[in-house]
């Protein structure tokens, strides 16, 4: 049975459901484009990396990643929080790797280098044939790359995606890290289904600012955990992977410090 207000009010419930709405952008609007923000956005756009920011298509406690446009083509805009919080999440050894890079100590400096470091591995990895979203410009806590999906919307995230063929899923896992390691010389270390995206049937590898070169100390045991974690989802997919033959396929051998000559 409907309700009343549904059927007695219908004009008074759009309204509020439009005020709704509207306090839910003004909401995301206030938590990231702040003033600084928006001088990035305004330069990005005076540069011709994008016309304009049309709407968000995920957010996190650390960012949030928009859908822009750019002439007759979409762009992604990720845009970091500025705020100290955001750095409190990420793991040590991407921060002592970041330090070690930038000279800069305060959390907003730090921001705006992590932002320049994922541009920069978004290039590495592309030269190396990995799939990943191209870079195009970023400028202190933005960064414009590639938009992965079509009009109708962004590509699913894996954990997300309807997977037809597991095999098709584990051959790409085994394109795209192995060249992540052996080419691009990098290890993840934060990849799951929910770092990968599906698009064309063909996995696409996102969130990488974190990589750290492959003969970090902690190298290896990144590759392990991110190796595991898609052993345990093919497995759900009905794709029996032995983690070690996974990890082998995707050159773990030249994972970790060089090995002293004897």
């Amino acid at each position: 049975m409907p309700r009343a207000e549904d059927v007695v009010f219908p004009r008074q419930r759009e309204r509020f459901e439009d005020r709704r709405k509207e306090s839910r952008q003004r909401k995301l609007l206030d938590e990231f484009f702040d003033h600084g923000t928006l001088l990035s956005v305004s330069r990005l756009v005076s540069h011709g990396q994008i016309d304009a920011i049309d709407f968000p298509i995920s957010t996190g406690k650390e960012g949030g990643v928009f859908r822009a446009t750019k002439g007759d083509e979409f762009r992604a805009v990720k845009i970091y929080r500025v705020a100290n919080s955001t750095f409190r999440r990420l793991p040590p050894y991407a921060l002592d790797e970041l330090r070690r890079e930038s000279s800069v100590r305060n959390f907003g400096g730090l921001i705006f280098a992590w932002t320049r470091r994922e541009h920069t591995i978004l290039g590495r990895l592309r030269d190396a044939g990995v799939r990943a979203p191209v870079p195009f410009g970023h400028y202190r806590n933005v960064l414009v790359m590639e938009f992965i999906g079509t009009a109708e919307g962004a590509a699913p995230r894996l954990q997300n995606a309807v997977v037809d063929d597991p095999e098709a899923l584990y051959e790409q896992l085994v394109l795209q890290i192995g060249r992540m390691v052996r080419d691009a010389g990098l290890v993840h270390g934060d990849l799951s289904p929910y770092n990968v995206l599906w698009f064309e049937d063909r996995a696409v590898l996102i969130d990488v600012a974190q990589a750290i070169p492959r003969d970090h100390p902690a190298a290896p045991g990144l590759l392990r955990r991110d190796i595991a974690n898609f052993a345990k989802f093919l497995g759900r997919l009905g794709r029996a992977v032995d983690p070690e033959e996974f990890l082998r396929a995707v050159g773990g051998d030249l994972v970790g410090p060089p090995k002293e000559a004897t």
